[in-house]
């Protein structure tokens, strides 16, 4: 990028001495403490550290956006103004028009009930005073600027009728619909394809430099800063903690703690497999002479030598052999959607075999296929020598317990009304574990090899961390002692240090109970540490597999060479 970083000019935003503070239980919670930035226009400035660091309160706090009761101090100045001293009907001219802010899941923040045109000329409508025929055919140019085919008729649709994607796209839409000279990006990009992923923060790139437009780029993404951003402030605890330009950063990170977030990632360039050595993770404690808490880097050491399973798995009769899958789905109007279409490919005792695509290649509907959650069109699953696609739902119950799945989402999967005791003993009821005392041993033996505490089983879902959840769901998948578990996307919505935890976790347990895995992921840094051999996926076939190193090296599918050259790259920064 083109912008000098040390400027005279008046900064755009300026904001001195942050303090949010909300209101607990037992007193006010302070959220963001004493934080200082600035931010020039047409500059892209990243604001990472981990879930709970108080990156998106600060977000918030920008337009005032927090929930009532919230207690701001400090001063937060744009263009000159005084944010916290406008009156609501000031405020509500900059939000929109002056500062506007993506949110994290377009989902949640677009109407289900209004097209995705009424919502964008609602803005048009309010901030340019347009008429109704003029809005929306501002709108339907906004559609086309932020790439959404066929903007004249997407203009009509629902927001559940667009991919993940799109729906990003038309936030983005929203948000630039009046040129803002500040645009918030909160975690813009989680979740979506790398390919997607690419073409989103292009996207904002491009219109930050159209438009002379500030950028705040709130990110756990380390490769995704290192790619866009011209500098980058790491936060921790509600304070900022480092600030640099980013190529520095990157270099030479002076505090600790960022040295421990660049050391956990697996961020682009990582070559780093799991049969090499673990993930560095962080470690905290609390100087109790100083006050002040201590970072540093702790790599897990191998309970065994690991070697590279191809060679060790290599013999014998595969545990999972699939063979000319096919899963069917109606598609609206008539006709049918060969979702899974004609896929073949073996896991080995020992394995770890990754699949990556983009959002609706089938991996999903692959997964639900091999744990019969869909049944298959044609096609055989062979698990450790019986065809299980074939079996009715009364023979198919014993086979169940051997093959196991961990979900993306920890919260969504577990049940909030029951304790962790009570959701992973239902699980050991339903398949046939009737003796209570067995229960309560293999529930307390495997709560504490995931790494929980003590009293986890008595606690309920809300009360642990987002990594904690995740190690929840793996203990719930584990107990009933699978032989194969497919991990559909089990790290992508974790922070850096969390994913790093898990992963190293995951290596371990398969080492231990001598697990197989399929694990599934659009992330291709974790697959490219996790897997032994992968799988490409493409709108339904399996188009190319091979080692994790080959299919980084020396790809030979062309949607494979697009899926990697996708990958942010590092210190390899998009021209301004």
């Amino acid at each position: 990028m083109a912008l000098d970083p040390v400027t005279t000019t008046p900064p755009l935003l300026d904001v001195r001495g942050l303090d949010v503070f909300f209101h607990g239980s037992n007193g006010p919670i302070q959220a963001v403490r004493g934080l200082d930035l600035t931010l020039q226009r047409g500059e892209t400035l990243a604001l990472v550290g981990e879930s709970g660091c108080g990156k998106s309160t600060t977000a918030l706090a920008l337009l005032r956006l927090l929930a009532p009761g919230a207690v701001l101090r400090g001063n937060i100045h744009f263009d000159g103004r005084d944010i916290l001293a406008l009156s609501p009907a000031q405020l509500r001219e900059v939000r929109g028009r002056e500062i506007a802010m993506i949110f994290q899941e377009p989902m949640t923040s677009l109407n289900p009930v209004h097209t995705i045109g009424a919502q964008i000329e609602e803005t048009l409508r309010r901030h340019e005073k347009l008429s109704a025929l003029a809005a929306r055919k501002r709108a339907i140019e906004l559609l086309d600027l932020v790439r959404i085919p066929e903007p004249h008729q997407r203009i009509d649709d629902h927001p559940h009728h667009l991919s993940g994607g799109q729906r990003q796209r038309v936030m983005i839409a929203m948000a630039v619909a009046c040129k803002p000279r500040l645009l918030v990006a909160d975690e813009p990009s989680t979740a979506l394809d790398v390919t997607i992923q690419a073409q989103i923060l292009e996207l904002l790139d491009g219109l930050r430099r159209e438009l002379d437009m500030a950028l705040l780029l709130i990110t756990h993404d380390l490769g995704l800063v290192a790619q866009w951003a011209d500098r980058v402030a790491v936060m921790y605890g509600g304070e900022k903690v480092e600030e640099a330009p980013t190529s520095k950063l990157f270099a030479a990170p002076a505090h600790a703690y960022t040295r421990g977030l660049l050391g956990a990632s697996l961020h682009a360039g990582s070559s780093l497999h799991y049969a090499d050595a673990r993930l560095p993770e962080i470690q905290t404690r609390l100087n109790p002479v100083t006050g002040v808490r201590d970072f540093a880097l702790h790599v897990p050491v191998p309970s065994s030598t690991v070697r590279a399973l191809p060679v060790r798995a290599a013999a014998g009769e595969p545990l999972l052999s699939v063979q000319a899958l096919r899963t069917d789905y109606p598609k609206r109007g008539g006709g049918v959607l060969h979702a899974v279409d004609g896929v073949s490919f073996d896991i080995r005792a020992g394995e770890t075999v990754g699949l990556v695509g983009e959002s609706g290649c089938g991996k999903s509907t692959l997964s639900r296929t091999l744990l019969r959650l869909v049944n298959p069109a044609s096609g055989r699953i062979v698990f450790d020598g019986t065809d299980i696609a074939s079996l009715s739902e009364k023979a198919l119950k014993p086979w169940r317990r051997r093959v196991q799945m961990v979900f993306q989402d920890p919260y969504a999967s577990l049940n909030p009304r029951r304790s962790v005791f009570d959701i992973i003993e239902s699980v050991l009821k339903v398949h046939g574990v009737s003796d209570r005392a067995e229960r309560r041993n293999r529930i307390a033996a495997i709560l504490e090899r995931v790494g929980l505490p003590a009293d986890a089983g008595r606690r309920f879902p809300n009360e642990f961390s987002g990594g904690q959840r995740q190690r929840i769901g793996i203990a719930r998948a584990l107990v009933l002692r699978p032989s194969l578990v497919v991990l559909d996307e089990p790290v992508s919505a974790l922070d850096v240090s969390v994913q790093a935890q898990i992963l190293n976790l995951l290596v371990e347990l398969k080492e231990d109970f001598g697990l197989s895995y399929l694990f599934i992921s659009h992330d291709l840094s974790v697959v490219r540490y996790i897997a032994d051999r992968v799988m490409v996926m493409n709108k339904g076939q399996i188009v190319e597999t091979g080692s994790h190193r080959d299919i980084w090296d020396r790809p030979q599918h062309p949607y494979t060479r697009s899926l990697i050259a996708a990958v942010p790259g590092g210190e390899q920064r998009k021209a301004a």
